[in-house]
């Protein structure tokens, strides 16, 4: 099984993906002449916004639920990985990904917001709305519904549940051993086990309300506190900066992984941590409470710089900084081209990053960056929930409720205890599938999207003719040709009425 799941990983992850991803960046970029940076001070605005309703949540909030999402176990052992196979110059790429990648944010998170519906009470929308609605293709819908279900309700918790399993036995040991329906499994695993789907159930059987409540809190907290032990490494070691900067743009392009290996992992991490274009991001962004779909679009591009411009690069630095780390080559297999740390150090964990800190804080570094993928994970978990759930309630539009959201909670929940106790390498090739699968439907849609209708261009347009002469922002879809935005033209039909 292990060998059929590497062998569909490789197909799935191949150059074209990775092209694909850095193409669509590059593509939307342009096209927006770079709202990305134009607009980096509107986006610092937007953050401020934190009016919510009965149906939506606020902008900070829905920043919040959409960076619990890319603010994951991809910021710690993502890195860590993508500098173990990649080599160094793997931070580049994933650089690259970030600035290219807040782009395509923009593009697929607006599309979530103008065509989002109001359902049950709540707003909700997504890749499988945005298909359906805009280029009228329910098949595609249904294709990214199923695959943002078995990716995030299936494949992906386990990567977050399994960084933490290893990061406790880092931190404890083992502890006594014990015979599980999983396996041999140690007695710390198993209470960080329960701890966790205890605290799982309480938050996502209370709704996307109790998610955002709890991730505008502790997200920013936890990035930030990150940040700041990052900070101390590097001013510990200020006068490494320019060798390991050096060592990361020169080892971009003379790989010594290879160049191939250096973008492939690059990109991959860089895609897996930030989620810019896998489609996951649109549904947080498409519960917002905003005055205009391109306001959520900018917030989700700001999201993506926090993910990989401020929490991966920390990592990477500390990693560097303190060369807790191997790299090795792909032929022959095994050998590691730079060796600093043990060899039995496993390179698809969150290892690097703790001994990192322990070589600077000692243990209290190796217990903090355990509490923090704790969190970290804990949180991806909450943001996979939540679009597992909001994709089986699309599904349920089309067949008719005859999906049980209780059966994905409990899916979901059996996933995160099979990926605790589970094979590091085995778990991050099943993520990556899950992510592959999602990134070729939703690039692939969103870039037919363009060429058919142009929604997001219009909707970019409109906000900033509006913002140049000084307000008041409304959006009026029937105004700009957008079809089938049917929330939005509900909306000004009422704000036109109750002021008459």
């Amino acid at each position: 099984m292990e060998g059929f799941i590497s062998a569909l990983n490789s197909i799935i992850w191949s150059q074209a993906l990775i092209y694909l991803c850095l193409g669509a960046g590059l593509f939307y970029s342009i096209l927006t002449r770079f709202a990305q940076v134009r607009h980096f001070k509107e986006m610092c605005k937007l953050l401020l916004n934190n009016t919510e309703s009965d149906k939506g949540i606020s902008s900070f909030q829905a920043l919040a639920v959409s960076l619990s999402g890319r603010v994951g176990v991809g910021n710690i052992a993502g890195v860590a990985a993508a500098i173990g196979f990649g080599g160094p110059g793997a931070i580049f790429w994933m650089w690259v990904v970030a600035f290219l990648g807040a782009s395509t944010a923009y593009a697929e998170s607006t599309l979530g917001q103008i065509y989002k519906v109001e359902e049950n009470g709540q707003y909700r929308g997504g890749p499988a709305y945005y298909f359906e609605r805009c280029l009228g293709w329910r098949w595609l819908g249904i294709v990214f519904a199923i695959s943002a279900i078995i990716g995030c309700g299936i494949f992906l918790p386990g990567v977050q549940a399994n960084a933490v399993g290893n990061a406790v036995t880092q931190i404890f040991g083992e502890g006594d051993m014990v015979v599980t329906s999983f396996g041999v499994v140690g007695t710390h695993k198993l209470i960080a086990l329960a701890v966790i789907l205890i605290v799982l159930a309480f938050i996502i059987f209370g709704g996307i309300k109790r998610i955002a409540h709890f991730t505008q809190i502790i997200v920013p907290f936890m990035a930030l506190g990150y940040i700041v032990m990052a900070l101390i490494v590097v001013f510990l070691n200020i006068e490494k900066i320019p060798e390991v900067f050096s060592l990361i743009f020169s080892d971009a392009f003379t790989a010594q992984a290879g160049f191939g290996a250096a973008i492939g992992w690059g990109v991959k991490r860089g895609i897996y941590s930030n989620e810019a274009g896998q489609g996951t991001g649109p549904h947080a962004a498409a519960a917002a409470e905003v005055d205009h779909p391109a306001q959520q679009g900018l917030v989700q591009a700001f999201s993506v710089y926090v993910d990989t411009l401020f929490v991966c690069t920390a990592t990477a630095l500390m990693i560097l900084i303190t060369q807790q780390y191997n790299v090795v080559g792909e032929l022959p297999a095994g050998q590691f081209i730079v060796q600093n740390v043990d060899a039995a150090t496993e390179i698809g964990s969150a290892a690097f990053t703790q001994m990192a800190l322990l070589s600077v804080f000692g243990n209290f570094g190796q217990i903090f960056a355990g509490l923090a993928l704790f969190f970290f994970a804990f949180t991806t978990i909450l943001a996979y929930y939540y679009i597992t759930e909001t994709n089986v309630a699309y599904l349920n539009r089309v067949f008719n409720n005859k999906l049980s959201s209780l059966v994905f909670k409990l899916l979901l929940m059996f996933m995160v205890a099979y990926g605790t106790v589970n094979n590091a390498g085995y778990i991050w090739n099943i993520g990556d599938i899950g992510v592959g699968m999602m990134a070729w439907v939703n690039v692939i849609g969103i870039l037919a999207i363009f060429f058919m209708y142009r929604p997001t261009m219009r909707c970019l347009r409109d906000y900033e003719r509006q913002k140049k002469a000084g307000g008041p922002i409304t959006f009026d879809p029937v105004s700009l040709g957008i079809k089938n935005a049917t929330f939005w033209e509900k909306k000004l039909v009422k704000q036109q009425t109750e002021k008459q």
